[in-house]
């Protein structure tokens, strides 16, 4: 009879998952998606459930790595949230099992994984895309992305002025005392992304917020929110005026309101660009949209539940460290 199931919370996700590890295993199955070998990568776009009383949706995001051997799945659920609201915006569990047996190893706090694995996977865009030298960092949204983008983007880059703008002036003060470093609270997003050389919109927007007469020639943004077909956080210039990128193209075709109602085009994948057989435009504007995949959640939840193992006894042994 199988094992029951680890449990791993939030406080130990936090203590096992970290960007140096995360990022190169990242870079390493954008690439393996975007072959669309099926003994590598098998991922359907995400499968979403309407909540309409509470204005949000279930998405399921089932993923197989064949020849990894890892199973995994994420349940999340997402709305669309008043601001100033004290309800969250997203809630998510992330599931491993065995793909042999099917039993399940290992049920995750999904929360820092998918605040993680999407700053990682924006990082990435920028590492790829994002013109050298850059100086000038600015984040739209001052939630739970806003601090892992916050958190990766200063680690992985040298910038040297960091802005952020908020709809509400107590979300941007509480944002910069959160942070533990440099960063100007900005009262427009114009004020805020004018200039700015690397752009991170991760708002809950339903409407366009970043406007393409805003955004210096060469700029690259990474486009967060807006991750359903009629909401949007940039507008049609911006669109229009980018080389367009995504983590996959289907599901930016499908679930992206930025790419569907502007009728702009996906140029490339990221892990196309990652593979050599897409240009990285560095020189020209550029959109990373940003949807989120089930193979991201599958490498970062392998990551947490082998460190788990790792700082375990036996099964059904004591544990090694506690909270």
């Amino acid at each position: 009879m199988a094992e029951p199931p680890a449990v791993i919370w939030k406080h130990e996700v936090q203590r096992l998952l970290q960007y140096g590890d995360l990022v190169p295993r990242l870079e390493e199955a954008l690439g393996k998606f975007s072959t669309r070998d099926s003994a590598e990568v098998i991922q359907p776009v995400r499968n979403i459930l309407p909540l309409q009383k509470h204005h949000g949706f279930l998405g399921s995001m089932p993923t197989y790595m064949e020849n990894d051997g890892v199973l995994c799945t994420k349940l999340v659920c997402f709305y669309h949230r008043d601001a100033g609201s004290a309800l969250p915006a997203t809630q998510a569990t992330v599931i491993l099992l065995d793909p042999e047996y099917g039993n399940v190893k290992a049920v995750i706090d999904g929360e820092e994984v998918t605040g993680m694995r999407t700053a990682a996977v924006s990082a990435i865009s920028a590492k790829l895309l994002m013109r050298p030298g850059a100086e000038v960092l600015a984040i739209l949204g001052t939630g739970k992305q806003a601090l892992t983008h916050y958190h990766i983007f200063t680690e992985m880059f040298p910038f040297k002025e960091v802005r952020v703008w908020s709809r509400t002036s107590q979300g941007a003060e509480r944002f910069c005392r959160s942070v533990g470093g440099p960063v100007r609270a900005c009262v427009s997003v114009e004020e805020a992304v004018r200039g700015a050389d690397a752009i991170v919109t991760v708002t809950g927007s339903t409407e366009p917020v970043l406007f393409g007469r805003w955004v210096k020639a060469g700029a690259h943004v990474a486009a967060v929110g807006a991750c359903r077909p009629n909401w949007r956080e940039l507008d049609d210039a911006l669109m229009k005026e980018a080389v367009v990128y995504s983590d996959s193209r289907d599901g930016a075709m499908q679930e992206s309101g930025d790419v569907i109602l502007s009728g702009v085009q996906v140029f490339a994948e990221l892990g196309e660009v990652i593979n050599g057989t897409k240009s990285a435009h560095r020189e020209k504007t550029t959109v990373f949209k940003s949807l989120g995949m089930g193979v991201e959640d599958a490498v970062a939840a392998q990551l947490v539940f082998d460190g788990w193992k790792a700082q375990t006894g036996p099964p059904g042994g004591e544990r090694v460290f506690q909270s």
